[in-house]
């Protein structure tokens, strides 16, 4: 089975609301009034398509094999004032993180992002209900034969796009151990082998330490090119945009062998992160080097640590086979969240 087929990051959907129903026509009949006033009854409303965030998913997938979602059509009116039921609102659930936007305007719009559990977003309105001829009774009008029809459903082509939502991002080259660390500090049992782009889809993992909780978000590994579409291109890249923290892994390995260059290939990635969006650079970042296990010199990794702190980098040596390093890192990823919740909340009061 290709891990490719379960994670589908983005749709294209046709979401109609059910139009209204008719109103009625009809004249109040007993035995001795022939003709009496009128009293047909007024169309139900037609039902509502709408999207609901839900923590329990982690993809579009389902959405993928159906793309197409109308709405229960409202019931005409009916004769005694009664009037009509209204149409079944039609809900659709997706992932927390997920974007909608409106493929039928000039230009593609955001409409709503859904970020929160439970958050709904009315993408298609269902149709008012056609008004029955009771209702166009008048003094000089006390037997209309008319009645309205109702009003027809909104109706939208959608593209939902999906950004994960998590704590901490691990970034790096492919085979820089992203996916072993995941696997070290937490439950998520993400594929592991030795060779790069192991990982082809973003796996989230929950990490518990120092009665806390983090949700980190292990990425398919970046090349030189990946926003021009080299490696498995910049598919993946927006799913960095929502990681509040970054975790650069550098693959000591590669130091070993002399196969890359450290400092250079944490230009590379950043350089990367800066051409899909210069916002990124501005994230809170720590570099990690990982796979010190394999170093039989630690102080052969000395040059490279000096240079990435005279550079104002926080720099941790750890290994996502043994562990060593990992709660020192995790716990400068705490600090680095709490620094960034502490900035929000001072935004926030500066705004008000």
């Amino acid at each position: 089975m290709k891990p490719t087929h379960a994670f589908i990051d983005e749709v294209t959907i046709s979401a109609t609301a059910g139009c209204g129903g008719d109103g009625w026509v009809s004249l109040h009949r007993e035995k001795f009034v022939p003709r009496g006033g009128p009293d047909g009854g007024d169309g139900g409303r037609g039902g509502n398509v709408i999207l609901i965030a839900d923590r329990n998913l982690a993809t579009l997938l389902d959405h993928r094999v159906k793309r197409v979602y109308q709405a229960e059509h409202g019931v005409a009116g009916a004769r005694r004032n009664m009037t009509g039921r209204d149409g079944a609102d039609i809900e659709i659930r997706v992932p927390i993180g997920t974007a909608i936007i409106d493929l039928e305007s000039d230009e593609e719009r955001l409409i709503a992002d859904l970020t929160e559990d439970g958050k709904r977003f009315v993408v298609a309105r269902g149709g008012r209900g056609g008004r029955g001829n009771a209702r166009f009774a008048t003094s000089t009008r006390q037997t209309p034969e008319f009645a309205e029809p109702g009003r027809k459903g909104g109706s939208r082509k959608l593209k939902l796009s999906l950004k994960l939502l998590a704590d901490v991002g691990l970034v790096g080259f492919p085979n820089a151990g992203k996916s072993t660390l995941l696997r070290r500090i937490s439950a998520a049992k993400p594929r592991v082998a030795a060779y790069p782009f192991t990982t082809l889809i973003p796996a989230l993992g929950v990490v518990e330490f120092d009665e806390r909780r983090l949700v980190v978000a292990d990425l398919p590994g970046l090349v030189e090119g990946a926003s021009n579409g080299a490696g498995l291109g910049d598919r993946f890249l927006r799913h960095i945009e929502r990681t509040r923290v970054l975790i650069h892994l550098l693959d000591g390995n590669a130091a070993i062998t002399e196969e890359r260059d450290l400092l250079e290939g944490y230009d590379t990635i950043r350089a990367e992160l800066a051409a899909y969006s210069p916002a990124l650079l501005e994230r809170p970042e720590l570099v990690a080097i990982n796979k010190i296990d394999l170093f039989a010199d630690q102080d052969l990794i000395e040059p490279v640590v000096r240079a990435l702190r005279d550079r104002g980098c926080e720099v941790f040596r750890i290994s996502g086979a043994t562990g060593e390093g990992l709660k020192a890192l995790l716990r400068a990823a705490g600090r680095a969240l709490d620094a960034t919740d502490a900035d929000q909340t001072t935004a926030a009061g500066a705004s008000t």
